[in-house]
This record gives C-alpha cells, sequence and structure tokens, in this order.
C-alpha cells in the first residue's frame, strides 16, 4: 500500500517561505502524535496523514504516532501499524490528535494540540459549542483552512477533485439518462467515482469506454456528442483530465452550430467545447470584451451562452463560480424558450460548483452521493427526483472530493507532513502554522480571532431554554426554543432534538424527558430514515437546501413535514406523491413567510366575502433591533452571520408600483428605498424585496391586472439604504476571492486599496476627498451630507484606522461581515423587534373604495425568546399542532393559505401575545 501510494499521490506542495530552523524542539523529544477515527458521515473515509509520512515521522524523529482503529477508512489500520505506528482506541495520551472533518465536543481532549477542519473561524454560529469546548479545554487548534503560504493562497484545496469526480459521475449519469430514452450506450459502464479504487483506474475504465466508443460508435440520434466546459480553473482542468480519457475532438463555440447541423459528423468519437467568458459575454452598449472591465462593472454586460452554447451542449460540465452581480449562463426563462423552440438537445448538467439557483437558475438543489441526479423539466419548470423523468438531468453534488479518498489523503499527506513535522519537533512558531491558529496552547483565541469571544458567549452554550404524538426536530438552532416548549405543553407529545450540535440539542431539551436529543447528519440516509420512521411529523429546520433531503425520506416513511422555509420547484415536486399518500408537507409557516400570509388570506377572503376586490396590496416587514438599541451608524444588528443579508441587498426586484410593472437591478436596490409612515415613533424606510409578483398565483389574485400595486418589502431605519448603498459602492460587498486579505492588514490598508489609492491618506481630508470620488451621486440626500455621514461610519467601525487589524478572510465581503459581527451586536439586556404591515386597497360593489391596514409590533424578551424567534418558531409549532390533532386537513405540499389553517393559528398566536391591530381607513 505504501509503494502505490507513492505511484498515486500528488507532488509535495512547496511553499516559498524561508526555511526556519527546527532548533525549537520539545524539551524530551518529539511530541506524540495521534490520528483520530473519521466519524463526520459514512463517505469520508480519507486521513490527514499517510503511513509513508508516518513511516518517516518514526524514522527521522523517532517520533511516537497513535492510530485510532477504523473500519472504513480507505487505507487499513495494517498499513499504519506496518509504518511504525501503534493501532489502539485510546489516543487520549498523544499531545497532538488531527483528523479531518470536526471532532464530537464529548471526545475533545483536554490540554492538547488538535489539527483538523473546524468551520468555526468564520463565526459559524452552529459550531460556536465546538469552539467553546475547545477554549473550555484550553486545546490549541490549527484549522487547515487556513494554512497559507505567503501569498495568501491555502495550501489544501480540493476543487481539481471535485473536477475528477464530478465528470466520472456526470458521465455515469449521461449513461443513464440515454437508457431512460430507451438507447444503450458506452457510458452505461462508467461507474460512479467511489467505485473506483483511485483515479488511475477510473482513467483506464474511461479508456476502455473510449475504445468501445471508437468500435461501435454512439447513437446517432442525438446527433454529435458536446462536451461543453466553463472555466479555466482547477475544477474544470480536473474535469478534462478525466475527458481527455475519451476519443475527441476540439470545437470552437463560433463552430458549434456547424457541427449540429453536420449530417456527417463522426459518431465514433465525442465534442469538447470549452468555453470562456469572451466566448458568451457582450457589452450592451457594443464594443470588445474587456474582462478586467465585466469583473468590475459586470452590468454593462449580457450574456449569450443561451443564444451560443446551449443549443449544441448534450452536457454541460460547469466549473465557475457565480455571484448575483453577474449573468447567469442560462436561466429558466431562457431554457423554457429552447424547449418550447424545440432547440434543445441538452441532456444532462453536471454542476461541480454546486452554485444552487447560480449560473444555471434550475439548479435548485444539492444532490447527494446516495441519490445523486435529479430532473429538470423546462416547459413546466417542474423537477423530479432521479433521471427518468423528461428533462435535462443534473448533477449538484456537494461533497465530491470524499469520493475520492486515496488521492485525497495523498494529496492531504504531502500537503501537510512538513507542517506536522514541525509540530511534532514542538516548533508551532512557523509562519505556516501561526497563520492556521485558532486557539493558543491555553486555549485562548488568538489575538486575529478575538471577535469570536461574543460569538462563542452568544451561542456557544446552544439556545436558551427558560397534540399527541412523537415530533422530530431536525435543527437546534436560534428559533427552535419557542417551538420546543409550545409543544411540550402537552403531556402526550415527545420532541426529539436532533442536532449536528451535541451541546445545543441538550441546551435545548434542558433535560426535559420529552424532549430527548439525536445526532442528526442528513447526509447519513441510514440514520436519517431511522429517525424520521421512529416519529409521526417531521419539522425541518435544517438549511433549505437539506429539505429536499428530508422530504424524501418523510415520503419513504409516510410522515408528515413542517418548515419555515420558501416553497421551491424541488419541494412543490413531492406534491402529487405526498397527496397519494395523505400526507402533510407545509411550508413558508414562520415569519415572513408565515404570518405575512395568514393575515394577509384573512384579509383577501374577508373582502371578498363582503362582495369587494382587491385593488392594492402593499406589505411591509423587517426584524430589527428596538429603538433604543439601534446604536449604530446602520441601525441594525445581527444575531447571526451578516452575510446573507448583505447578499440580500444586491437581489433585483420586481414589483407592482401605480398601475405599472418595474424592475430593480441588485445594483440599484439600495437607491429605491422609500420612506415607510407606519407610527410617527418609528423613523422607517423601506426597500423592495424580490420578486413582488410571485405571490400573485400564492394569493389568488389571478393576473394582477387589476392591481394598481403589488409589492413587498423589507423594513429598516432610516439611514440604512444610505450607508448599505454607500458600502456597496465603496466595494465592501466584493465576494472575489482575494489573496492579500491576511494577517497583519489593516483597515486603513483594505480601505485605501478598495479606493484604488496606492498608500493610505495621512489626513481625514485626504480620506474624504478619496470617499467622495468614489461614491455616486445619490437622489435622497445632499451630498454634502451624505459624505459626512459616511465618513463617520467608516471612523465609527475603525475602517480608517492603521491599528484596526482585518481578518484574514477570503474576500473583502468576508472581511466585512467579520468586522460587522464583531461591532453590531446585541449586548447585554438589549431586545429586538419585529415589525408586519399590510395595506390593503378595496373597491366595493358600490363602487366606494377605502384602505384596511394590518400591523404587528412584537417585541423581543432579554430574559426569553427574541421576537423573531418567538414569530417564527410558534407558527411552526402551531402547524405541527394542528397535524397531530388532525385538524390539518389539506394534503399535498402547501403553503398556510387556506381559512381553516389561518384562522385557528391567528387565534392561537394573539394568545401567545403575537397580535395584529386592523383599521379601516
Amino acid at each position: 500500500m505504501i509503494a502505490a501510494l507513492r505511484h498515486v499521490r500528488h507532488a509535495p506542495l512547496r511553499t516559498p517561505f524561508t526555511r526556519y530552523s527546527s532548533n525549537v524542539t520539545a524539551s524530551h523529544g518529539p511530541l506524540t502524535l495521534a490520528i483520530r477515527r473519521e466519524d463526520k458521515n459514512r463517505w469520508e473515509r480519507r486521513v490527514p496523514l499517510t503511513p509513508e509520512h508516518v513511516e518517516r515521522l518514526v524514522d527521522e524523529l523517532g517520533a511516537n504516532v497513535l492510530v485510532q482503529p477504523s473500519m472504513k477508512r480507505v487505507i487499513p489500520d495494517e498499513k499504519y501499524k506496518e509504518a511504525g505506528a501503534v493501532v489502539q482506541e485510546d489516543i487520549s495520551s498523544a499531545d497532538i490528535i488531527i483528523g479531518v472533518k470536526e471532532v464530537p465536543i464529548a471526545d475533545l481532549v483536554r490540554d492538547k494540540t488538535y489539527m483538523f477542519f473546524s468551520h468555526t473561524y468564520k463565526g459559524q454560529r452552529y459550531n460556536m459549542p465546538l469552539l467553546k469546548s475547545i477554549m473550555d479545554k484550553k486545546i490549541r487548534l490549527v484549522d487547515y483552512e487556513l494554512m497559507k503560504d505567503d501569498t495568501g493562497k491555502r495550501l489544501v484545496q480540493f476543487s481539481r477533485f471535485a473536477g475528477y469526480a464530478g465528470m466520472m459521475d456526470g458521465l455515469n449519469g449521461l449513461g443513464h439518462k440515454l437508457l431512460a430514452q430507451g438507447y444503450g450506450s458506452p457510458f452505461m459502464a462508467c461507474g460512479m467515482t467511489y467505485m473506483y479504487r483511485c483515479l488511475a483506474d477510473a482513467r483506464l475504465d474511461l479508456v476502455r469506454t473510449g475504445q468501445v466508443i471508437m468500435d461501435d460508435g454512439l447513437p446517432r440520434e442525438f446527433g454529435p456528442m458536446i462536451f461543453v466546459f466553463t472555466g479555466k480553473g482547477n475544477v474544470t482542468k480536473g474535469a478534462l483530465h478525466v475527458f481527455k480519457c475519451l476519443p475527441h475532438e476540439w470545437v470552437k463555440p463560433e463552430d458549434l452550430k456547424a457541427l449540429v447541423e453536420n449530417k456527417n459528423y463522426d459518431n465514433r468519437k465525442v465534442y469538447g467545447c470549452q468555453v470562456d467568458m469572451a466566448d458568451y459575454l457582450v457589452k450592451k452598449k457594443g464594443g470588445r470584451f474587456n474582462r478586467s472591465e465585466y469583473l468590475t462593472n459586470p452590468e454593462q454586460y449580457d450574456s449569450i451562452f443561451h443564444e451560443k452554447i446551449a443549443p449544441y451542449a448534450t452536457m454541460i460540465v460547469n466549473g465557475i463560480f457565480w455571484d448575483e452581480k453577474f449573468p447567469r449562463l442560462l436561466t429558466k426563462a431562457q431554457i423554457k424558450k429552447l424547449a418550447l423552440e424545440d432547440r434543445l438537445r441538452l441532456l444532462q448538467l453536471a454542476d461541480i460548483s454546486c452554485d444552487i439557483g447560480g449560473s444555471f437558475e434550475f439548479m435548485s438543489h444539492s444532490s447527494t452521493i446516495d441519490a445523486p441526479f435529479f430532473s429538470y423539466e423546462p416547459i413546466s419548470g417542474k423537477t423530479h427526483d432521479g433521471i427518468e423523468a423528461k428533462g435535462v438531468t443534473i448533477m449538484s453534488i456537494d461533497n465530491l472530493p470524499t469520493e475520492m479518498p486515496l488521492e485525497a489523503s495523498a494529496y492531504f499527506s504531502d500537503a501537510l507532513y512538513k507542517q506536522v513535522k514541525r509540530m511534532v519537533q514542538g516548533n508551532f512558531d512557523h509562519p505556516v502554522i501561526q497563520g492556521a491558529m485558532i486557539t493558543d496552547e491555553d486555549g485562548k483565541l488568538v489575538k486575529r480571532h478575538e471577535g469570536l469571544n461574543e460569538l462563542v458567549k452568544e451561542y456557544g452554550q446552544g439556545a436558551t431554554v427558560t397534540g399527541h404524538g412523537k415530533v422530530l426536530l431536525l435543527g437546534s438552532g436560534y428559533v427552535s426554543a419557542p417551538l420546543v416548549d409550545y409543544l411540550l405543553r402537552s403531556t402526550h407529545t415527545s420532541v426529539t432534538i436532533a442536532s449536528n450540535s451535541a451541546a445545543e440539542a441538550k441546551a435545548l431539551s434542558g433535560g426535559r424527558p420529552q424532549a430527548p436529543t439525536a445526532h442528526l447528519d442528513v447526509s447519513d440516509a441510514k440514520s436519517l430514515a431511522k429517525l424520521v420512521s421512529d416519529h409521526d411529523v417531521v419539522v425541518s429546520f435544517v438549511p433549505a437546501t437539506l429539505h429536499t433531503t428530508v422530504a424524501q425520506h418523510c415520503i419513504d416513511a409516510k410522515k408528515h413535514l413542517v418548515t419555515a422555509s420558501y416553497l421551491n420547484p424541488a419541494m412543490k415536486a413531492f406534491d402529487s406523491r405526498a397527496k397519494q399518500l395523505g400526507l402533510t408537507f407545509i411550508n413558508e409557516i414562520g415569519l415572513d413567510p408565515g404570518i405575512d400570509h395568514l393575515t394577509a388570506m384573512k384579509a383577501f377572503d374577508e373582502v371578498k366575502a363582503k362582495g369587494g376586490k382587491i385593488t392594492s396590496f402593499v406589505s411591509w416587514c423587517g426584524g430589527l433591533p428596538a429603538p433604543e438599541a439601534s446604536n449604530n451608524p446602520l441601525g441594525y444588528k445581527f444575531s447571526w452571520s451578516p452575510r446573507g443579508v448583505l447578499l440580500a441587498g444586491l437581489n433585483s426586484a420586481v414589483f407592482k408600483r401605480d398601475g405599472k410593472i418595474h424592475t430593480i437591478p441588485g445594483e440599484d436596490l439600495m437607491r429605491n428605498s422609500v420612506d415607510v409612515p407606519i407610527y410617527p415613533g418609528f423613523a422607517l424606510e423601506g426597500l423592495p424585496n424580490r420578486d413582488s409578483l410571485g405571490y400573485l398565483e400564492t394569493y389568488n389574485l389571478g393576473t394582477g391586472e387589476g392591481l394598481q400595486n403589488m409589492f413587498r418589502g423589507t423594513l429598516r431605519y432610516k439611514g440604512y439604504t444610505e450607508m448599505m448603498g454607500a458600502f456597496t459602492e465603496l466595494g465592501l460587498l466584493d465576494t472575489k476571492i482575494r489573496s492579500d486579505i491576511k494577517t497583519g492588514m489593516s483597515w486603513a490598508d483594505l480601505t485605501a486599496s478598495l479606493l484604488g489609492l496606492k498608500s493610505v491618506p495621512q489626513t481625514q481630508s485626504e480620506w474624504t476627498a478619496a470617499v467622495g470620488k468614489t461614491l455616486r451621486p445619490y437622489k435622497i440626500a445632499d451630498e454634502s451630507g451624505r459624505l459626512a455621514r459616511v465618513m463617520a461610519s467608516l471612523n465609527w467601525l475603525k475602517m480608517l484606522s492603521t491599528d484596526h487589524a482585518v481578518q484574514p478572510s477570503p474576500s473583502v465581503l468576508d472581511a466585512f461581515c467579520a468586522l460587522l459581527q464583531s461591532k453590531l451586536v446585541y449586548a447585554e439586556n438589549e431586545r429586538d423587534l419585529v415589525v408586519m404591515h399590510h395595506v390593503f386597497g378595496v373597491e366595493w360593489a358600490n363602487g366606494s373604495t377605502n384602505e384596511l391596514t394590518s400591523t404587528l409590533i412584537a417585541y423581543g424578551d432579554p430574559n426569553g425568546y427574541s421576537a423573531m424567534a418567538k414569530t417564527v418558531g410558534l407558527p411552526a409549532a402551531m402547524a405541527t399542532e394542528m397535524i397531530l390533532e388532525g385538524t390539518m386537513r389539506h394534503t399535498g405540499v402547501i403553503a398556510p393559505v387556506y381559512a381553516d389553517i389561518y384562522e385557528p393559528m391567528l387565534e392561537k398566536l394573539e394568545r401567545e401575545g403575537v397580535k395584529f391591530v386592523e383599521e379601516t381607513r
């Protein structure tokens, strides 16, 4: 095995650091190293160090290496024994313990050095209990994700492995797609990546497949088999490394049309076309493509991928990462048009980048290794599980590198060996190790990560905990406590809290016998299936991208499902099966969406019952700090990562106002705010919230032709949009990966670079002049006043200070998020606020008109639930209660828009203090 690894591993990574002396050694010989057993999920078979490097540690340093036994590890325990390691269960005697993925809190050993992917340095709330335990147990934590060379380049990257696996899995899917349409093909011999021992085996198998293609040809009914590759990065390079095993011919993008129209093409080979941005992007006002201009001002360009590339592709392999400010390669409308015109020959999309709703808008969710494919029908817009359905088959597995554990392990080992050797020698002062350190030898956060202290304090203990049937709650986060407490009022109801954070689940349970806890790994199909089958109703508070996986298990086990997330095509695809089984899958049952549906439908139905009609609907909602806690330039605070809120400010919006449909591009969203005078005591403004017209169908409002207004908006305190617009113009929401945002950089350095300055200004007037040149004219405030306010905000955030360090981050946005999360946080005894306000325009049968309003003002309790937790958790709990009691009569995939749902629920919410005030004007 050791010899075999020498042949399959990649060349060792070399860092350009000056060689450091290794005289910082352990005073009593080398430290003891242990390799722990991986237990994140059943697919994780990688190891951080191979037997070859273990052998070198033993031979060169006389090191003692312990290895925890594992039956599923890609390299057998016996090989580690042969390399000189001691294989034993108890590794608590080791000084350094290394693994690949997170270590369960219960397994952490006090006073050790750990090295693994911790997913904590960005302030990931779900792992704050893990970080707290690391700190409490005085553990030094070194994180692979932070290991970088002196240019800021990460030393451990798996993009190429994703490309290898994504291409193989895509070919497997293509073979099955052709078979589903009644055609056998050589691609049926292509297995999923995990079925091969190593990449060399997979490529050899593909070479044999290529020989069959050369001998027997491919089905002519599908025309030339054209594989289109997007991008030039490591993902695409990996995919091409696999593709080139097939007999192929390269085609230029401009020659695709002619190839498809040529009936004399060669079906004994496949055709490849690698496209770059210049191949499908055109300037709106004409002129040549300019890469730097596009990256800076993407709004000046349109994509013609749907015209020039997509109509001719058999399979698209997507290796580019997408951001919302860039045009999509293929939208739902564009692929529908191609299908209606019978110009769509696309069979398979291998979306290796796995950007949900990104470059390919119809890619609705990530798939899994266990269920790797789903299908999208372009004309109906429906998504179906598996490959058999009509339409385009999609592969969007989000953990592809785990299918290649042997190569990944060799890569890991090559990348880490020098650093592990230094650590075993007791040298923790090398720049790579220092840069990757999150906590020091005393378990204290190192200086650059001290901002995590507040998050650990807030979330380290998990959630605060002050019908008949068994409920399974998936997730234990911010909004879970009100749901658990409400349901446990019934002595005949139990709630099993399944979480990937044992500490969070335990805190939420509070030791109540009706609230047992369970470990949750949504990717572990067997474990999740067992959990679902043992309960009556499943409440899914996991990320929305995982809901379809949960829904499939609910279908299989014939269980009801409750979520607070938006309905999407992937979830709607379960409607017919849920109805056949008599199941209720209720979604959008939180605050917004959720309570807004309850109150809106109540008003719509009441107006209709009285013979009137709705002529206008405007709905506002916002989660805010209470006025007395809005003591910062944005008037806003975060209880979780700011990233989602910031990126939402870049979303485009569609709505109807004064009889006209308006479309606001994302870059102009903050310039389209309006004053919202709900109450004189609240200084509120609002901005459009995504696609308001999409709710016409939800609310049974027809085509909307008779409506003067159809508008859904987000509320903020006045000044928020002015300031957030300025931050956007200054480049602080830029998601492009940068290698220079690293240790030692000050906020003054970063701000100066965003302003295009070669050096940091020395005076406030110089800063003001530079910022003033960058800001665009603003229609609401006078320019001098706005500039002064922006400068005051930058100074308050210490973004012009050479003494205020930037948290090392992959992008400007991530650095800005870290800054806001450290500055815009709730202090002790501060409370939050939820405001919801509907305005209905009504025309009655006699021709008279008036305006109806419905308003909710809800404050959080510093010693209990936050307003947000209460208004999200309680509606979900009440929907669950209705299912358990048998009063939820609707089956299929639904939203809470029916009178027999919203009437009792609004009554119950009012009893819980969530009350709307209704007025007629």
